[in-house]
């Protein structure tokens, strides 16, 4: 069996990619699988953020291994490896799996790790997975896997995916005005009188880099309008990733920042998060 972890920290973008990579991993070895649910300090289970608007499979037991560590089921932090627990491993020994982390000069710059092509079975295998390469290949099961109801959605209409809060303390990632003004020109480019549509974490911040255009904060109705948009400019955040690559309604490439979450110092950093579907500036 293998198994995923939803941490407490990670958000819905995150989640997904762990979760993917998963039932990926699962699927070309043939094993059982499952999702391991971080809990919080008192033991309460946190289980997946997108669970309003996406109901996903959670594999072997839908929230946590069904056995108990100290008098609570087992979850990320208190699960010990190298130690032998009875079903669904079986009475096997649990190992844990990391995905290989590279930083140079101080940012990360992950990529593809093969070594998840050797992952045994009864392992936790933790890592972020958003290179393409671990989950390209299978993308039209990802879609049925994260499938959400369909939106209709305007042919003059481009959405644009912000991200606001945490990202804004940060100057090195943080996207500047630029960057949106040079993606809204070039969309204009292809329709003067196209219409735009925020989808963003963080209204406050949206409504002053966008005062003239519509802003929305609601993960459901921003995660499914990404995935069905006709048009769309995104932010450095994984979150708008996989909707992206899952659109089949697309008539233009995504417009993302190129270096991803480094545009503004022109040093790639995460260049597992290069897609060659989108249209990088």
């Amino acid at each position: 069996m293998i198994c995923g972890i939803f941490h407490q920290g990670s958000g819905l973008g995150n989640q997904l990619f762990r979760y993917v990579a998963t039932r990926v991993v699962a699927a070309e070895k043939g094993y059982e699988w499952g999702m391991v649910v971080q809990a919080d300090g008192s033991g309460k289970e946190l289980g997946f953020k997108g669970s309003s608007f996406m109901q996903i499979d959670m594999g072997k037991n839908p929230m946590l291994l069904p056995v108990v560590v100290k008098g609570m089921p087992i979850t990320a932090e208190n699960i010990t490896y190298g130690v032998t627990y009875p079903s669904p491993f079986l009475g096997k020994t649990v190992k844990k799996w990391n995905e290989k982390k590279i930083i140079e000069n101080g940012i990360d710059v992950r990529g593809y790790d093969p070594e998840f092509n050797f992952v045994e079975d009864y392992t936790v295998i933790d890592g972020e997975f958003q290179d393409p390469r671990y989950f390209e290949h299978r993308l039209d099961e990802v879609r049925e896997w994260l499938e959400v109801e369909p939106l209709e959605m305007p042919d003059d209409l481009c959405v644009i995916g912000f991200r606001g809060g945490e990202y804004a303390l940060y100057p090195d990632l943080f996207l500047t005005k630029d960057y949106w003004d040079t993606a809204i020109g070039l969309m204009k480019e292809k329709n003067p009188t196209m219409r735009f549509e925020v989808h963003t974490d963080d209204l406050a911040t949206a409504k002053q880099f966008f005062p003239d255009f519509e802003c929305i904060h609601d993960i459901g109705l921003n995660w499914r309008s990404v995935r069905y948009a006709k048009y769309l400019i995104i932010a450095n955040s994984s979150f708008y990733i996989l909707p992206s690559l899952l659109n089949q309604n697309l008539k233009a490439p995504v417009i993302a920042p190129r270096f991803w979450g480094r545009r503004n110092t022109k040093v790639w950093a995460l260049p597992q998060n290069y897609y060659r579907q989108f249209f990088y500036i």
